[in-house]
């Protein structure tokens, strides 16, 4: 389908249409405008490829042999569709990658962990894999992917857990597009019973498109102003993108009961319940993080390792993300809730930042 050059929202609605009525139909658009923020729209219309105008012979070959591939997968694997958690924070510095890392190794069934911070990925490190790491970039110009070849770009960490690494060079970022992310993750899915996203805390459209595929997306928070403000605009963007509060979760990291910031406080400023608190141990996360080992593998007795593991279970789908009583319960045990003396005025700072 070609899509207008000044106003293709029609050809979007009519993609839409055509998906609803007939599910099985493959849609491929094409376009002299190769912008990112097109291709994307297109994407989330239902499209599966896209290409530039004028169409050139090969590249149309190629992309019709990538669908057929996708479909033969789809078909082979209908009856398997692996859960996919995303795992993102609105600002830098949070634990992202920690805690994606964590995530993905406290799951009790096949897992990949997905590093999309495509110009800045660490994942590899955090798993201690630093030799013969191959990454999204393999994946970038296949006609064709059989299970021989998905092998070749995964690197085994253990018996369940498996790494899809960025790019090891920040330019070749540059040559991943929205489709690639949504055609991999769409295959990989198939094979692994559940994918752990280590997004990059930017809303560009490769993040967009992992979010869009995500099953629940998990926000990391830091208890300071500037991860508030961050995670308040974070849930605002989620809003806009149609996305069901059902599928979006707060975690705290790096909880100290010495924190001055009142947890309800900000679960009212934000409206919303936070499902797990990470304690604070800079000694045993960067420990972990130094050895290149998960903490829930390295010390699986530590109460990180726990609160990340009950996390893992809600998110997985073996638990209920809205029973924040059980966690209330949890805190107690764990720090012995108090009031701290001297707190910050949340509301008065958050409304006039």
């Amino acid at each position: 389908m070609v899509l207008s050059q000044d106003n293709p929202d029609k050809e979007f609605a009519l993609i839409k249409e055509l998906i609803a009525s007939s599910p099985g139909t493959a849609v491929i658009t094409a376009s002299q405008d190769t912008s990112s923020a097109l291709i994307l729209r297109s994407m989330r219309s239902g499209a599966h490829e896209f290409l530039q105008l004028p169409v050139v012979a090969d590249e149309f070959r190629m992309v019709v042999e990538r669908i057929t591939e996708l479909r033969l997968a789809g078909e082979s694997a209908s009856s398997k569709h692996g859960h996919v958690v995303a795992v993102f924070s609105g600002k830098g510095g949070a634990g992202v990658s920690f805690f994606a890392t964590n995530l993905a190794a406290a799951m009790n069934v096949p897992t990949l962990l997905a590093d999309l911070n495509l110009q800045a990925g660490d994942a590899a490190s955090f798993l201690g894999l630093t030799r013969n790491i191959q990454s999204l970039t393999s994946y970038i110009n296949r006609a064709r992917l059989d299970d021989s070849l998905i092998s070749s770009f995964i690197t085994v960490h253990s018996s369940q857990l498996s790494l899809l690494a960025a790019p090891t060079e920040a330019h070749e970022a540059e040559d991943i597009k929205p489709q690639d992310i949504t055609e991999i993750l769409h295959l990989l899915r198939q094979r692994f019973e559940c994918l752990v996203l280590d997004l990059p805390h930017t809303f560009d459209s490769a993040t967009v498109a992992a979010l869009d595929l995500a099953d629940d997306i998990v926000v990391v928070l830091t208890l300071d102003i500037p991860g508030i403000r961050s995670t308040n605009r974070a849930l605002k963007v989620f809003n806009r993108l149609g996305y069901a509060k059902t599928k979006v979760h707060v975690v705290v990291n790096r909880w100290s009961k010495n924190i001055d910031v009142p947890l309800e406080k900000v679960e009212a400023h934000l409206d919303e319940r936070m499902i797990g608190l990470v304690p604070n141990d800079y000694r045993k996360v960067m420990g972990s993080i130094n050895l290149g080992q998960p903490l829930v593998e390295s010390d699986p007795t530590s109460k990180i390792t726990a609160e990340i593991r009950r996390i893992a279970t809600l998110v997985s789908g073996g638990g209920d993300t809205s029973a924040t009583q059980a966690r209330k319960g949890l805190l107690r045990g764990m720090f012995g809730r108090q009031t701290p003396t001297g707190s910050l005025q949340l509301s008065p700072m958050m409304d006039k930042a």
